[in-house]
């Protein structure tokens, strides 16, 4: 009796069992058909081939690790309100519209000085020295004898205050006034301050219009608590001149 060979159709496997170490019968006749294992790794080299799994497993996370990978997040210079990027340079320059914002330290300077200037037009160029004060004595003269300022009598320790910008030539001890303060204006007249018991500036200090510097007092020859104001033109011992014209020029009235 013959056997007839049949081929498998094209693209159908023959029936196989997958478990692995057993075998079952193919037909009547008792023959058996193999089982298909799966591959197992190499028996000697399976370090190695635990090894390049790990070794690839590495590999491909290192760039994950380094923050340079595809997933990393890439924040612009929009993010943190700095603009586009082609807004800011690579050399940490500002970016056009910032430059055109700023000033120069020249322009800085100028603002500066209208400032300083605007200032100055706002403040005091002259001020009464006595506040309250009642007009004692006049540029005259007085008992016979020439009285070459003007008292202003108020309060003892009514405060004193420079008549205008300058420098203190010296204050202190003086003949007949107990203590005076002389100060030296922009136009280089001199200033004398006199009879006050305390007084708060020493020689070389600057002072403003408006800056108080003593406090009224009785000191000298006085018959009573008042400010002496004399006016020296040109310097300490330049001829005196009339202190009430000098007020009223710079619209200030003695009185």
């Amino acid at each position: 009796m013959s056997r007839s060979l049949v081929l498998p159709r094209p693209g159908i496997l023959p029936a196989t069992d997958v478990s692995l170490g057993s075998a079952r019968p193919a037909d009547d006749a008792g023959e058996t058909t193999h089982t298909r294992r799966l591959p197992q790794p190499p028996g000697k080299r399976a370090p190695l081939w635990l090894a390049a799994l790990i070794l690839g497993a590495l590999v491909a996370g290192l760039p994950g690790l380094l923050g340079s990978g595809p997933t990393d997040v890439v924040a612009s210079a929009a993010d943190y309100g700095l603009g586009t990027a082609s807004d800011v340079g690579l050399t940490g320059g500002m970016d056009d519209a910032v430059a055109r914002a700023s000033i120069t330290e020249a322009e800085a300077q100028a603002r500066l000085n209208e400032l300083a200037a605007s200032r100055a037009a706002r403040e005091p160029k002259t001020v009464l020295p006595v506040t309250d004060f009642r007009l004692t004595t006049c540029y005259c003269m007085r008992w016979g004898t020439m009285h070459w300022g003007i008292d202003m009598a108020a309060p003892l320790g009514t405060p004193i205050y420079a008549a205008t910008d300058g420098v203190v030539l010296k204050a202190g001890p003086a003949s007949g006034f107990g203590n005076a303060i002389y100060i030296q204006n922009a136009d280089g007249d001199v200033e004398i301050y006199g009879h006050m018991k305390y007084y708060n500036v020493k020689a070389g200090d600057v002072v403003h219009a408006g800056d108080q510097i003593a406090k009224v007092g009785n000191q000298g020859q006085s018959t009573g608590p008042h400010l002496h104001f004399e006016l020296h033109r040109g310097g300490m011992t330049g001829k005196p001149f009339n202190p009430a014209p000098w007020f009223a020029d710079r619209g200030i009235s003695v009185g």
